[in-house]
């Protein structure tokens, strides 16, 4: 199935917003809906609807936007599981 929404709309404007505060928002958002609602399927992300409250909805098909929303897909939200710290190279400090 495809969207009508291009998959450029759905990237976060990075040089538009503080990536730190705005995935740390999506976290919050995301682990409350956690909380409340354990065992359901996995969204797809999160869209901050608020940027100054931190208001915001999690989602599990691909939004159309409004122009001051932001999403943000579930693996930024989620972090770098993929990583670990037993994954560093044995050379840096």
């Amino acid at each position: 199935m495809g969207s009508s929404v291009p998959a450029s709309s759905q990237q976060p404007r990075w040089d538009r917003i503080n990536s730190a505060v705005v995935i740390a928002q999506a976290r919050q958002i995301y682990f409350h809906f956690l909380a409340r609602c354990a065992g359901q399927n996995d969204p797809l992300g999160v869209v901050i609807t608020e940027p100054r409250s931190g208001q915001g909805r999690v989602v599990f098909e691909l939004p159309v936007l409004l122009p001051e929303e932001q999403f943000i897909p579930l693996e930024l939200v989620r972090g770098r599981s993929g990583r670990s710290r037993s994954a560093r190279s044995p050379y840096r400090g």
